[in-house]
């Protein structure tokens, strides 16, 4: 840091706290927690920033945003321009927004955090999104028409954003989803209060202002396979299906009623609105005493929307220590003050069920850590006769998801590596197959939104060369 950028620094207020609703009203429902910067608020913390002539910030975020410049715009109140700038790199701003760990990315390499918080760069990028939600300023820019049609299998953040790019660029798309509402993880596995569906459909329709069409209910493995897409005249196929196959501990009792996969019980809730049963007729059962199997953000999100759904109790049991989460350190805090008690060091070795085949207990053994292991956390070591049982009615298995198999199962040629992934080119998303492209969790595991969108946004680029060379 140069001596100018320090005299500045010195001189900069406070990173700006987030408005949010009080943990004990918050817990009763399902409005958003973060309430957003005000504009005195944004104006205040988009200040701090020093302006770098090497803004490290960029080289931290997946789909390189031109940070200062937004922030400038918004230094000098112009929003729009703000979003537009924004908008050059990224088509989910109010998303990303919200859910993006930039805490892990673009924050983690501001200049200002080597000696005082970093600039919130999320926070802003949130402001400045919602406020073109508000004021209705999306702008649609004409382009020419290539007369290439793509096919994205998926409408997630990886297909979104592919089609997003491929629209701008002249290219006729059509996005297939399976479920009944566009939008992939971002509709089924966050809950409405960390994204609310309907900043995520508002993202959409501007989407589909583009040109995209969407498609739901439209399985594709079922109803068509990727080579009947591309018999029947589209040019590319860009498979974004994610991470939906859920994974269970294989312990005894997992067969018990009360045990959940996450992806099931935030499903249930999320996109089918079981917290509004009987109004929505999808019923979902919470006892009294509900655990979360791990510790990561969607743990989180089922542990504390368990509490709102009734539990009396909800538990996170983690076989490691706090300093080993993979959940956002926001996401930890927020589960903490809603009243989500942790179980640390410990994990379940069996589930217990009544006579009537439910669940009510788990036998848990108590951990260690020992060496790290290939994930660069300690690896938890069991502790020898520290067994006990610990009374539960409900169990939400959130451990992690694998790839989607359908896709690759109904593909000839389409290679995947052991974990059932789709191998496709870091560079390019290209797959063994010709025309085939594949981005997001199907080819990575489980990742991040922003991740994601990254790889949607090297699909589209690779995309549009392979139909113009071709």
């Amino acid at each position: 840091m140069s001596d100018a950028e320090v005299k500045i620094k010195k001189e900069k207020p406070d990173r700006q706290s987030m408005p949010s609703q009080a943990p004990e009203e918050r817990v009763k429902n399902f409005n958003e927690v973060a309430l957003g910067y005000t504009e005195e608020q944004a104006l205040i913390e988009a200040s701090r920033c020093l302006g770098c002539k090497k803004p490290l910030c960029v080289e931290g975020c997946p789909v390189d945003i031109d940070i200062p410049a937004f922030i400038k715009f918004i230094q000098e109140k112009e929003y729009q321009k703000a979003i537009e700038k924004i908008k050059e790199k990224n088509n989910l701003p109010a998303i990303c927004g919200r859910v993006c760990p930039q805490e892990n990315q673009c924050e983690k390499r501001c200049v200002l955090g080597k000696k005082a918080e970093p600039v919130a760069i999320g926070r802003l990028e949130r402001f400045v999104a919602d406020w073109e939600l508000k004021n209705g300023s999306s702008r649609v820019k004409e382009t020419s028409v290539s007369g290439k049609k793509v096919a994205i299998v998926g409408s997630g953040p990886a297909g979104l954003t592919a089609a997003a790019d491929l629209a701008m660029l002249g290219h006729k798309v059509t996005i297939f989803e399976a479920l009944h509402t566009p939008g992939g993880v971002l509709v089924y596995g966050i809950p409405e209060f960390r994204l609310p569906k309907a900043i995520v459909q508002q993202e959409i329709d501007n989407i589909e202002k583009l040109g995209v069409e969407i498609k739901t209910n439209m399985v594709v493995g079922k109803i068509n396979t990727v080579d009947e897409l591309l018999d029947s005249g589209y040019d590319a196929v860009f498979v974004g299906t994610g991470a939906g196959l859920p994974y269970f501990m294989d312990i005894p009792g997992e067969n018990f009623n009360g045990v959940y996969s996450a992806n099931e019980f935030l499903t249930r809730v999320n996109l089918m609105k079981a917290y509004l049963f009987p109004e929505y007729l999808t019923p979902i059962r919470i006892g009294k005493k509900v655990a979360v199997i791990g510790a990561g953000n969607v743990a989180m999100d089922s542990a504390r929307t368990a509490l709102r759904l009734g539990a009396e109790e909800s538990y996170i049991v983690y076989r490691r220590s706090e300093k080993e989460m993979p959940a956002r350190k926001e996401e930890i805090e927020h589960a903490r003050e809603e009243g989500v008690q942790f179980r640390l060091l410990t994990s379940p070795v069996a589930i217990l069920g009544d006579e009537n085949g439910w669940v009510k207990s788990m036998v848990c053994q108590q951990f260690e850590l020992g060496e790290p292991d290939e994930s660069g956390r300690r690896k938890p070591v069991p502790i020898q006769g520290s067994e006990y049982e610990m009374e539960v009615d409900t169990v939400i298995m959130a451990i992690g998801q694998g790839p989607n198999p359908l896709v690759p199962q109904t593909t000839p040629d389409l290679e995947i590596n052991a974990k059932g992934n789709i191998i496709a080119d870091d560079r390019t998303c290209e797959t063994s197959k010709k025309g085939v492209f594949a981005g997001g969790d199907i080819v990575t595991g489980a990742a991040t939104v922003i991740q994601a969108m990254g790889a949607g946004k090297k699909a589209a680029r690779a995309i549009d060369k392979y139909l113009s060379d071709g």
